[in-house]
């Protein structure tokens, strides 16, 4: 698993390259989108308009 990213990177191919659970890299990628999609919740609350 340390060593392997390469040969693995070779297998996968769509969003399972960019976000599988094998690699370190995959599992910081699933991470950074969660805090993304979380950050943009709150954000859209904060800006949308209050109703009277």
């Amino acid at each position: 698993m340390a060593g392997d990213s390469h040969a693995e990177d070779a297998k996968l191919s769509g969003l399972s390259k960019h976000f599988n659970g094998s690699t370190m890299r995959g599992r910081a990628n699933v991470a950074k989108a969660t805090y993304a999609v979380i950050g943009l919740i709150i954000a859209y609350n904060v800006v949308k308009p209050k109703k009277k």
